[in-house]
């Protein structure tokens, strides 16, 4: 699908309005921040002014987000299928807003490993939800039990591991590029 520019106009004021709105700011706050007037913030947002390139880069700064994502255009790709890793009982989705992270569902059917040796430590962040059963998380000294529909996120390079209590646990993690580096080289998380 292809955006006209005047779609893409329109799309780029009602973002600046949107982000505006949800950081509670008003117009005068916006403008004061993006260090251009009031009034002409209002036109910008009411399609009364043309875009100026240099004013949407001070409007993507004031809003904490890039200009690439103040002007991206809506793709028609909104469904991800998953990739089937039979081999390993796991579903792989890209995540594409950010293609750093990976999420993986996979079923956990034994306790974590024992030993502190058996901790993995590395750069990274990882997030994880319980979908079904009860999951174990052990983080440095602590243990964690995480139930269904719980979720829990930890930096990595906090020693940890993860398994499963009294029976099969389905997790969805989520995983940063260095969390997945760091746990199985360049290929998926374990």
């Amino acid at each position: 699908m292809t955006q006209d520019n005047g779609d893409l106009d329109g799309l780029v004021r009602k973002r600046i309005r949107a982000l505006r709105v949800a950081q509670g700011w008003s117009l005068e706050e916006l403008a004061r921040r993006a260090h251009m007037s009031q009034s002409s913030l209002s036109r910008i947002e009411n399609g009364q002014r043309r875009l100026a390139l240099d004013q949407l880069v001070m409007l993507a700064r004031a809003l904490d987000t890039s200009l690439d994502q103040l002007v991206e255009t809506a793709t028609d790709d909104v469904i991800t299928s998953p990739v089937i890793d039979g081999a390993h009982d796991r579903l792989r989705w890209p995540v594409k807003a950010d293609p750093g992270l990976t999420v993986i569902r996979q079923r956990l059917t034994g306790p974590p490993p024992d030993g502190p040796s058996r901790l993995r430590a590395h750069p990274g962040r990882e997030w994880l939800v319980v979908l079904s059963g009860t999951a174990v998380l052990l983080l440095g000294d602590r243990r964690i039990r995480v139930e269904t529909n719980q979720a829990a996120e930890f930096p990595t390079m906090l020693p940890h591991a993860l398994g499963a209590e009294g029976g099969p646990c389905d997790v969805l993690g989520i995983f940063d590029r260095d969390a997945r580096r760091g746990h199985h080289g360049d290929a998926e998380p374990r």
